[in-house]
């Protein structure tokens, strides 16, 4: 087998398909035309974000027999095309998922704290209790939407709290002990938190728009870990302005490049991109929820875990 690693990832992947006796090489800098010139000299490709992986490019790949995603989602394969041409998929959610479960708690008690803002009045000497008093998690609903491996290690993280925890998942029979399977009027009616964690598919795109907040019955605090265009950010402006949504952590956001890298490359920002960088009841971080130092580690074994059994007699 012959592997074409195209994002540096943890060392351990090209170390242990060494072992296996797989030939790897290395090309993190080439353009997408010039790596479908070659793509078809490989049996295996390992990727993150870098670029798409089209029909275009699947129909060059003739020897390709795998894919190894170091990461949860495949929105940038064509996974269709893919599975026609009966190559693996090896997408890694196990492998960040503790990562996302323990961002988005950090971002809810945060938020709930108010300790963003009142860490920056302090910092220029303000000393405000009363205006920093913060509100607490137990009591409280807290809805997950999408219950899959990161959902489930959200809900998994709130074990320690007295709150009610709830799932709305297109997929039946889902709910486990730590959270109760519910239908979307029920999610709706009960929500005082939402925390997404759905993948970014042609039903969950904008999803989270002007009428589906309308639809709850309560304010509510709204966690965003999952992909950024799954909300529409302005309708999410108009929600915080209005108090519909209380605050918001996003580690992603609509506007973000296809590779998940720097979003700053254009000289004009949206106006609600600008009014939510304004906003000290939103938290934002640059898509680092399932980006720690075990997680990179837990990714890259993952992937190589998934190839070995799918290809090792």
């Amino acid at each position: 087998m012959r592997v074409l690693h195209l994002d540096v990832n943890h060392p351990l992947i090209i170390e242990q398909f060494n072992e296996l006796g797989y030939f790897n090489d290395e090309d993190y800098t080439s353009t997408k035309q010039e790596i479908e010139a070659k793509i078809h000299e490989y049996d295996g490709i390992i990727i993150r974000s870098r670029f798409s992986i089209d029909s275009r490019f699947l129909d060059k790949a003739t020897n390709l027999k795998f894919i190894g995603r170091l990461g949860a989602g495949l929105e940038n394969i064509d996974i269709a095309h893919a599975k026609s041409k009966n190559i693996f998929l090896a997408a890694a959610p196990e492998g960040n998922r503790n990562a996302v479960g323990e961002h988005s708690l950090g971002m809810l008690l945060t938020l709930f704290n108010k300790l963003n803002s009142a860490d920056k009045e302090v910092r220029s000497g303000k000393w405000d209790r009363e205006g920093n008093r913060g509100i607490e998690l137990d009591g409280r609903t807290v809805g997950i939407i999408g219950y899959g491996n990161m959902g489930k290690a959200f809900a998994k993280k709130l074990k320690g709290f007295d709150v009610d925890v709830i799932c709305y998942d297109i997929k039946g029979g889902v709910g486990d002990e730590n959270a109760r399977q519910v239908g979307i009027m029920e999610f709706q009616q009960r929500c005082e938190v939402v925390s997404l964690h759905v993948p970014q598919t042609e039903t969950t795109i904008e999803m989270i728009n002007t009428e589906f907040i309308e639809g709850f019955k309560n304010d509510f605090w709204l966690l965003n870990t999952a992909r950024g265009k799954c909300v529409v950010t302005q309708d999410l402006v108009n929600a915080l302005k209005s108090g519909k949504i209380l605050g918001a952590g996003l580690d992603v956001l609509e506007y973000e490049k296809s590779s998940f890298e720097n979003m700053f490359t254009d000289n004009e920002l949206p106006d609600a991109f600008k009014y939510l960088i304004d906003a000290d009841n939103v938290l934002l971080t640059p898509h680092v929820a399932g980006w720690t130092v075990e997680s990179k580690i837990k990714l890259a074994q993952t992937v190589v875990d998934k190839v070995k059994e799918n290809f090792t007699n």
